[in-house]
């Protein structure tokens, strides 16, 4: 039952075998301790080593750590480099598309003086290696090369062992595990019922449909976390809205309602959202926190916003008439115990969040549940999963190493300022990303904290790369959008109105 989809699946298989065999080095103390054990120098420089307190402006303190420790701004432009090559993504796999056309055209020309094995032999090769760079979530796996190399040269071997040694990786494992049992069939058929009876309260129409997967459904993700949520409303938007053929204005709102509401609909729970995951632990943000603080104030959000738009096109929306169904296109019934024992392991690893080697050792257990009631599952896909997993264990090494510059920087700003910077930031990076650098400042304050995560989670619908669900939504809505595909630009445009809104309700109200 458990396959790895796309011509990389040796890769990726590759990619969770090294993920499970970094519990074997979960840490039990920081990089910091272990070099104090060792008698080597600690790596990165702690913050609270540098003795710059008395400088009082952003940019002369800035230097001076660079002065002081000149890796700082070599890790840093690496980051900065890592960051651009997220942007050029969509040229690699534009480039990995061409160069897979020629291959396929020239394995069929069987005509004399055809190409031979070795010119194939590079197109598939130069294919898969552009199709590897355009991949938005390898970008940071891919750029921890040149950091890794750096460290080497200018700290050591032993410097950079302890430094990848010291980082903990329970959230990458956690992230990875929670996402392949939510997608699995008997979660994702219960999330669907679930907005079926919501649409039938609506009358079970077009607009009721549209209400109900663009409201319901993004809240559902802080249960069954963030991506499975927009696969399933990505997926029943396709059938019950795009295949409708609206108009590109209404396409681009939906879109961009989508991306915002799911980025905030997370943010009931602290283990739905992964700018929430990556802070939760370090800042003791429990469910009751969550729900409290930004919870409530999601919903508010997220209906205001879907109402005002739903206002705006009902009379466009009124016009679409719904697609009928045919006889036999209701899935088989799966049998209650089979969904309550797919929910009772997403509830264990949601519990054992914190310790890998158990996440694991009961993904082990479920893995052998779904075997054994193989006739009521699909094949799990383990590919998107790895993929934002890999991502952020990647991020976790690289933001090591920008405390020196992040803890100044947010610091230093008002609670506002910090809010808008942070969605700033998160409309040009994932805004797991933002949360991780800011859970590394020392001494912010709780007021801070909340600026901060708000900012993350009310703009992470601004770019695809913004949110790290984005991207799967992407996959499955980009035909919608004609021959190029969802424009960046009117993406952008399209969610900055939600954005909005989400923004005030989080800062405005009590």
């Amino acid at each position: 039952m458990l396959r790895f989809t796309s011509q990389y699946g040796k890769f990726f298989q590759c990619l969770l075998l090294g993920l499970v065999l970094l519990l074997g080095n979960t840490p039990r103390a920081s990089a910091a301790a272990i070099a104090a054990e060792t008698g080597a120098t600690a790596f990165p420089k702690p913050v609270g080593s540098y003795a710059d307190d008395a400088i009082p402006g952003i940019g002369e303190k800035l230097a001076q750590r660079i002065k002081s420790e000149p890796f700082n701004l070599i890790a840093s432009l690496i980051f900065l480099c890592a960051i651009v090559h997220t942007f050029l993504a969509s040229r690699f796999m534009a480039i990995s598309h061409r160069f897979q056309h020629k291959f396929e055209a020239l394995a069929l020309d069987k005509s004399p003086g055809h190409a031979s094995a070795v010119t194939l032999d590079k197109l598939e090769f130069r294919a898969n290696l552009f199709h590897f760079l355009g991949e938005v979530e390898a970008v940071f796996g891919i750029w921890l090369i040149p950091l890794a190399i750096a460290i080497v040269f200018t700290h050591g071997w032993s410097a950079m062992v302890l430094y990848i040694s010291g980082v903990s990786f329970a959230e990458p494992v956690f992230v990875v595990v929670i996402m392949a049992i939510a997608s699995t069939r008997p979660v994702l058929q219960l999330a669907e019922q679930c907005l079926a009876k919501f649409a039938s309260l609506g009358g079970g129409g077009t607009s009721a449909w549209w209400f109900s997967i663009l409201t319901v459904g993004p809240l559902l993700g802080s249960l069954i976390t963030e991506p499975a949520a927009i696969t399933i409303c990505a997926l029943l938007l396709l059938r019950r809205f795009y295949a409708l053929q609206p108009g590109f204005t209404l396409r681009y709102a939906t879109l961009g309602l989508l991306f915002v509401n799911i980025s905030v609909g997370g943010t009931l729970t602290h283990f739905a959202a992964p700018p929430v995951v990556m802070v939760a632990h370090t800042w003791n943000w429990g469910f009751v926190f969550m729900l409290t603080h930004f919870g409530w104030k999601a919903v508010v959000g997220i209906l205001v916003a879907n109402t005002l738009c739903f206002l705006k096109f009902r009379g466009e929306m009124a016009a679409l008439a719904p697609l009928k169904e045919s006889a036999g296109a209701a899935e088989r019934s799966i049998p209650l115990q089979v969904t309550l024992t797919h929910l009772a392991f997403i509830a264990w690893t949601v519990l054992v969040a914190h310790y890998p080697a158990l996440v694991v050792l009961g993904f082990l257990f479920f893995l052998a549940y779904v075997q054994a009631t193989g006739r009521h599952q699909q094949e799990i896909s383990l590919r998107s999963p790895m993929l934002v997993g890999f991502f952020l264990a990647a991020l976790v090494i690289h933001g090591g190493c920008q405390q020196w510059w992040i803890a100044p920087v947010l610091g230093s700003l008002p609670r506002w300022p910090l809010m808008l910077g942070s969605m700033a930031l998160t409309s040009v990076n994932d805004n797991a990303a933002i949360t991780f650098l800011a859970s590394l400042v020392p001494n912010l304050s709780d007021a801070l904290k909340y600026a901060v995560v708000v900012g993350a989670v009310a703009g992470g619908g601004l770019t695809v790369i913004a949110n790290a669900p984005n991207p799967a939504g992407q996959s499955i809505l980009q035909s919608q959008f004609g021959d190029e595909g969802i424009s960046p630009l009117k993406l952008f445009l399209a969610a900055l109105f939600p954005t909005a809104i989400m923004a005030a309700a989080f800062m405005l109200l009590p």
